[in-house]
């Protein structure tokens, strides 16, 4: 797989981290154009379901980002879901990276 840059490499990070933190089923990190990053983890409430990727996109675009550079997603998912995927390209062409549970990009969506 990919040699990730240290920015890159944050990301994959970042989502694994709030994953571990809070037990959700995934956890993604997204960075928009000025640097910035955002993480979050899947929300699962009686009225609202949100993968993390989604939660990400949300958070980052609740707080001005107008584009992202990248994502990450850490899963144990064989793939990216298609509305993740959607709402990453809603804002970027850039890389979304898949990672496994251990933080090893396994894919570049």
């Amino acid at each position: 797989m990919p040699d990730l840059d240290a920015e890159d490499q944050k990301i994959v990070t970042l989502a694994r981290a709030v994953r571990a933190r809070t037990g959700a089923a995934e956890g993604a990190a997204v960075r928009d154009t000025d640097g910035r990053t955002y993480a979050a983890a899947t929300v699962t409430l009686p009225s609202l379901r949100l993968t993390a990727l989604q939660a990400a996109v949300a958070a980052a675009v609740s707080s001005g980002a107008e584009a992202l550079e990248a994502a990450a997603v850490v899963t144990e998912a064989d793939e990216v879901d298609a509305d993740s995927l959607s709402a990453v390209r809603d804002l970027t062409t850039g890389p979304v990276f898949r990672a496994d549970t251990s933080g090893t990009v396994v894919d570049t969506a």
